[in-house]
């Protein structure tokens, strides 16, 4: 009974191993499931990301073609425009040209008209002497005579004379109206003329007004592009030189005071400037690497020097010193691998000043160094 007791434990223990068995594989199948379902949806995902940033490179290649597109046509604005401006330039003197001949014309008809009045009055003396000739004429053939002979030979030279005087004058009249016709058909060319000139003036003056305005558009939008790029180098300037109580930002630039880059009346970097310059030189690169090739970026760095009279040393004036400071600081720039055709130095000497006193803390403000991100 023992051993049927213990033959009859094993053979109750087998099916549970089997049950855990069984539990076990069917755990890892569906872990296995679930894993092969995960890799599924990821690789899909991951499909899709794949399309999205294909779809993103595609129209960030179509942005730059269109901006490309959009600096050339903006040059070619810029052409028409000179061109419009030459023609409208050209249309207005035509007009004036034009208006000068029409009033010469107004002139050469009314001296012709007042020809024309003179030529009919002689004209009708003339018929009217020719009628009292004939008339006489008429009366003397009545008569006979050698005398009346004499006198009707006489009249009739007269007569002939003043035929040839009316014919004269006819013929005159006749060009004075050929003249007068043509002059009227000038007149009309001259006002066709100023009314093309007038129209082609009207339709210049819209195009110069459309391409102000796409042209305006057109540097907002870079403007603005660029403006996204300035905000992004100052608060990396400002992440990587923070708790500097000399170095701000004002407006669009960012300041230092030169106490913290240079000595006194010098324009020789101190170390810790030019660890800080290189610092500026490295959020340079950073931006830098991100503004597309097409936007015509640089950094200009400006020069300013405080009031007080210079009075030795090899700098003659404080333009001078402000003018060798941001060079020197250009110089460590690009030292420090920033392009250098990226950078512009200005020197202003102690114009535009940021504090109007004359005390130490009111100079030490005006020597400075200022950096601007912007556009040629």
């Amino acid at each position: 009974m023992a051993l049927r007791r213990r033959g009859d434990n094993g053979l109750d223990a087998w099916p549970g191993y089997v049950d855990a068995l069984s539990t076990l594989l069917m755990v890892t199948i569906f872990v296995l499931l679930v894993f092969v379902l995960a890799e599924a949806f990821l690789s899909s995902a991951l499909t899709g990301s794949d399309n999205t940033i294909s779809q993103l490179r595609d129209q960030i290649a179509e942005l730059s073609s269109a901006l490309s597109l959009e600096k050339s046509n903006s040059a070619s604005l810029s052409q028409e425009l000179a061109a419009l401006n030459a023609q409208l330039a050209a249309a207005k003197s035509a007009n004036t040209q034009l208006t000068a001949q029409l009033a010469s014309a107004n002139g050469s008809i009314a001296s012709l008209t007042a020809a024309q009045t003179s030529l009919q009055e002689q004209l009708s003396d003339a018929q009217a002497q020719s009628n009292s000739t004939n008339a006489r004429i008429a009366a003397l053939e009545s008569q006979s005579g050698g005398d009346l002979q004499a006198q009707l030979t006489q009249t009739q030279s007269k007569l002939s004379a003043q035929t040839q005087v009316s014919q004269a004058a006819l013929n005159e009249v006749d060009l004075l109206n050929q003249q007068l016709a043509a002059l009227r058909l000038q007149m009309a060319m001259l006002a066709q003329a100023l009314d093309a000139a007038q129209a082609a003036d009207a339709k210049d003056h819209v195009q110069i007004v459309d391409l102000g305005k796409q042209l305006n558009e057109a540097l907002a939008r870079k403007v603005e592009e660029l403006q996204s790029y300035r905000s992004e180098f100052f608060g990396t300037l400002r992440a990587i030189l923070a708790n500097q109580p000399n170095i701000k930002i004002v407006g669009d630039r960012f300041v230092f005071e030169s106490d913290v880059l240079f000595p006194v009346d010098q324009a020789t970097l101190t170390p810790a400037g030019q660890a800080e310059i290189a610092d500026v030189a490295d959020a340079i690169k950073k931006i830098a690497a991100k503004i597309p090739p097409n936007i015509n970026w640089v950094l200009s760095v400006d020069g300013y020097a405080d009031s007080q009279p210079i009075t030795g040393g090899p700098y003659h004036s404080n333009f001078d010193l402000s003018a060798a400071r941001s060079l020197a600081v250009i110089d460590l720039l690009i030292k420090n691998g920033v392009p250098a055709d990226r950078i512009a130095a200005t020197a202003n000497g102690a114009a535009n000043p940021i504090a109007n006193g004359n005390t130490k803390a009111d100079y030490a403000q005006n020597r400075r160094i200022e950096f601007r991100l912007t556009s040629r």
